[in-house]
C-alpha cells in the first residue's frame, strides 16, 4: 500500500512555519507522511533541523519536501548569475534535507514559480537547455546525499517548461541521473492532459511522488476529479511512491495569494475533513 500523506499549508497561511506540531497532528489523523516547504528547511539551523528530524521519528512520519522556486533562483534564466544561485540553493536544500532525515523534494525546481516566457519569445528550447545543464550540477551533489529531486509537471497559468507527463520524462532522460523523477499533480493533469491514464503510463518507471487533490483545490472526494481512472493507472504501473495531497481552502496570507485561493473553502473542522479525505484515498487505493 502506498504511503499516504498530506502539504502543511493546507493549515497555514504563510510558506515559513514551525513544522513541529504538524508532525503530530498528521500522526494522530493517520497519515504516513508529512510534506514541508524545503526552502525553510535549508535556512533551518542545525539545531532546528535536528528537531523537526527528532519528532518525525519519535512520530513514525516520513517527511518529503516542496518547493516552487522564486525568480531569483530560476534555473533556466538567460541571467548566469540567476542560474549561479539556483544551482546553489538547490545544492544547499539537498544538504539541509539530508541532513533532517528527508530524501524527497519535488516541485518547481527546474525554474521559477510562478513562471512564464519572457514577452516576445516563443521558443522554449534554449530555457529547456539551460535548466537541464543547471539542473545536471544539482544532481551531483542530490547523488552524493542520497536526495531525489522530482520535477514537478504544472499548468500552462503557472509554468511554462513542463506542462505534461511527456515533457517531464523527456526532461528527466535530458538530466541523465537516477535522482531525478518525474512529480504529476491531479489538479494540474486535469487542466493539460489528454488523458489521466494515458499521463501515468507515459510517466511509468520515472514517476516518483504523487499530489493529488480536486479540481478545485478541494481535498479528494469533495469534487469531480476521476479518480477511479488516477488510482487505476497507478495502480497499472505498479506505483510504490508517495501520495500527498494538496488541498488549499483557507485565504489570504502568501498562501493565499499565491494559490489564488479568492474564495473561503475552510470548512468548520479542517482536522477532521483531513482525516476524511484520507480515509475516501485509502478506500480507492483498496
Amino acid at each position: 500500500m502506498n504511503k499516504i500523506g498530506i502539504y502543511y499549508a493546507y493549515w497555514t497561511r504563510n510558506w515559513d512555519a514551525d513544522f513541529v506540531p504538524f508532525v503530530s497532528k498528521v500522526k494522530k489523523l493517520g497519515f504516513d507522511i508529512l510534506e514541508v516547504n524545503s526552502g525553510t528547511v535549508a535556512n533551518m539551523t542545525k539545531a532546528e533541523k535536528n528537531r523537526l528530524k527528532d519528532a518525525a521519528e519519535k512520530n513514525g512520519i516520513e517527511l518529503t519536501a516542496c518547493i516552487g522556486l522564486p525568480e531569483k533562483y530560476d534555473m533556466a534564466s538567460e541571467s548566469a548569475e540567476k542560474r549561479k544561485r539556483g544551482v546553489a540553493f538547490l545544492k544547499k536544500q539537498a544538504n539541509a534535507l539530508a541532513e533532517t532525515g528527508i530524501y524527497k523534494i519535488g516541485g518547481i525546481v527546474y525554474s521559477y514559480w510562478p513562471g512564464s516566457l519572457p514577452p516576445g519569445k516563443t521558443d522554449k528550447r534554449p530555457y529547456w537547455e539551460r535548466s537541464v545543464k543547471s539542473m545536471k550540477e544539482v544532481m551531483k551533489t542530490a547523488e552524493d546525499r542520497k536526495v531525489v529531486f522530482h520535477m514537478e509537471v504544472v499548468n500552462r497559468f503557472e509554468q511554462y517548461l513542463l506542462n505534461t507527463a511527456e515533457e517531464a520524462v523527456r526532461y528527466c532522460r535530458d538530466v541523465e541521473s537516477p535522482n531525478c523523477k518525474v512529480l504529476l499533480d491531479a489538479f494540474h493533469m486535469n487542466i493539460e492532459e489528454d488523458s489521466f491514464i494515458g499521463a501515468i503510463k507515459t510517466a511509468g518507471k520515472y514517476l516518483g511522488h504523487m499530489h493529488i487533490g480536486e479540481t478545485n483545490r478541494r481535498a479528494p472526494g469533495r469534487g469531480k476529479m476521476a479518480w477511479n481512472e488516477i488510482f487505476g493507472a497507478l495502480k497499472s504501473i505498479k506505483f510504490k511512491g508517495a501520495i500527498v495531497m494538496e488541498p488549499f481552502l483557507i485565504p489570504g496570507g502568501e498562501v493565499g495569494r499565491d494559490i489564488k485561493i479568492f474564495r473561503s473553502l475552510e470548512v468548520k473542522d479542517m482536522d477532521a475533513e483531513a482525516k476524511r479525505a484520507l480515509n475516501f484515498v485509502r478506500e480507492k487505493l483498496k
